[in-house]
Formats: structure tokens, sequence, C-alpha cells
């Protein structure tokens, strides 16, 4: 089996999905995003995380977002797919469909209820080994209540050499000990919306998958990092933290707050709520507004 290259460094932010007032995904929501992440010079863009509310979606929406979002790239950057079935056989059709459609990489999210690391392994493994292109494994432990040890990352690496990617959803003190753990054997993102982004940069992440409300800013802080500008980096981080510390507080906090300054900065209607879903309080569209209008637009 032939395998492609790993993914280059860089930020990929997970689309929002957007919803009409007939509960529909919107698919000129998932253009404007992906105009707006290249633009703002991101390396690539990931579709269908915890952020694209993935289990509110039918098999048949996932498929289409996959779609709609590599047609809306043109091929300009990567795109990473995040693969969320509950079963290895479904898990399995989802995978090959997107490396299909055109995806450069997946993202593996672990089923439930939790298993053990071995059983994990095999089902990783399993998904792995039916296709070409490079997989990452989603390891979020706070938010799915279930992952892999550092050392598990590696013996899935070890026997299924397209594993080369950890996405990780952790402090950067605790993203570093994964890093110095796994070596040069896989290469570690990050995500959480972008929070201690300058020090996960400095622990030694290859890359960040946050949200889009902040990606010209998340961009510009992995930019100077890499140029060595770090003081320039701690102030572009210190403009999106408000941002980010207000929409990090939760998935579903995420999803509502995020996906609302998302909206504001995008000019483009807010999304309706697909149920079940927390309600957008009078005073957190305040402050959403707020913030969306002290970042300004978006490119595009």
């Amino acid at each position: 089996m032939s395998m492609h290259s790993t993914p280059a460094h860089g930020t990929y932010p997970m689309l929002f999905s957007f919803f009409d007032e007939f509960q529909k995904l919107r698919r000129n929501a998932f253009e404007r995003q992906v105009e707006a992440a290249i633009l703002s010079g991101a390396s690539g863009v990931a579709v269908l995380g915890l952020a694209t509310e993935v289990s509110k979606l039918s098999s048949s929406e996932r498929r289409s977002a996959i779609e709609w979002v590599i047609q809306a790239v043109k091929g300009r950057v990567p795109v990473a797919v995040t693969v969320a079935d509950g079963n290895v056989y479904d898990m399995i059709e989802s995978a090959q469909f997107a490396e299909r459609a055109g995806a450069n990489w997946l993202i593996l999210q672990p089923p439930r209820p939790p298993a053990s690391g071995a059983d994990l392994i095999k089902f990783f493994g399993s998904v792995a080994d039916s296709v070409t292109i490079p997989v990452g494994i989603q390891n979020a432990p706070e938010f799915l209540g279930i992952g892999l040890t550092p050392f598990e990352f590696i013996t899935l690496a070890d026997q299924h050499p397209n594993v080369q990617i950890a996405k990780a959803e952790c402090s950067a003190v605790m993203v570093k000990l994964l890093i110095d753990t796994v070596g040069d054997r896989l290469r570690v993102f990050n995500g959480r919306a972008g929070l201690e982004l300058v020090d996960n940069f400095r622990a030694g992440v290859h890359g960040m998958i946050p949200g889009i409300e902040v990606i010209d800013l998340q961009v510009a802080v992995e930019r100077s990092m890499r140029e060595g500008r770090e003081s320039e980096a701690e102030a572009h981080y210190a403009t999106m933290l408000p941002a980010i510390t207000f929409a990090m507080q939760g998935i579903a906090h995420l999803v509502q707050y995020a996906k609302l300054i998302a909206a504001y900065r995008l000019g483009i209607a807010p999304s309706v709520d697909r149920i079940p879903a927390d309600k957008a309080t009078e005073f957190g569209k305040a402050i959403a507004r707020r913030l969306a209008d002290q970042l300004g637009q978006l490119p595009g």
C-alpha cells in the first residue's frame, strides 16, 4: 500500500456547521469559511470535528459537507476530514469515502463507550489499513471520555505506518509531554480553540486545529513563532485571547458562541440551532457581538 506524505506543519481551522431556518446545512457558509481560512493564510482546513457538530449530522450530510469543502478548496490547500462513526465498519466506509472525495488526511475519533488501549489500537488500525492517506487520531479524553496513552500511540504508529498524526485536546504542558514521548514517530497537533497558543508552539507542536472565528490571528501567531518573533506572537495572542477564552467553556458553549463570533466576523447570518442545543442568551449574544466587532471582519 503506497502512503502519501505526512501533512505539513500549520494551522487547520475546523469549520462550523451552519443551519438554515429549515434545519438544512448551508453550503454557502462552508464556502465562506473556506475562503476566509485560505485568505488568512491557513495551511489547510478541517471538517466534521466536534466543532462541526458532527454527531448532529446524518451520514448523507457528512458526505455532502466533505464534498462541498473539497470543491470549495479547489486544491489550494490540504483538507483534513474527521471520521466519527460508532463502529469500525461504518468508519472504514466513511474513511474510504473521504479519501475518494479528495481528502488529504483523516482524523479518527475514538468509538464510545470507552474501550481498552489494546482495543483502540485494533479499531484505529483497521481503519488506517483501509486507506492510503495519512491518518491522525483525535485524543481528547477530557471531552470524549476515551483516549490513548503516548506509548499506545507509539504502538499504533509502529504497526500501521500511515498513522502519522496525534491530534490532542490538552494543555501546553501535557502536549509537551506527548511530544517528548512520541519523538519523531508522530506529528502532534493541538486544538482547544487555540488556548495557550504561543506556549503550544514553544512546546513544539507541528500545527494547530482551532476554530475559524480567529483564524487570522491564529495564523499570525504561528508565523511570528516560526520566524522567531515571540513578542509579536504574544501581542497577536493577547488580541485573540478574550474571544477564545469566552468561547472555550465546553463543547456546547463553543459551538454556540464561537460559531456566533464566526458568523459576525464572516458577515453571514448566524446559524439556526439544531436541537438539541443550548440557547444563546441575550447577554451571551452581546458579548459575542462586542468581541467580533473588536476583531473586525475576516478576509473575503
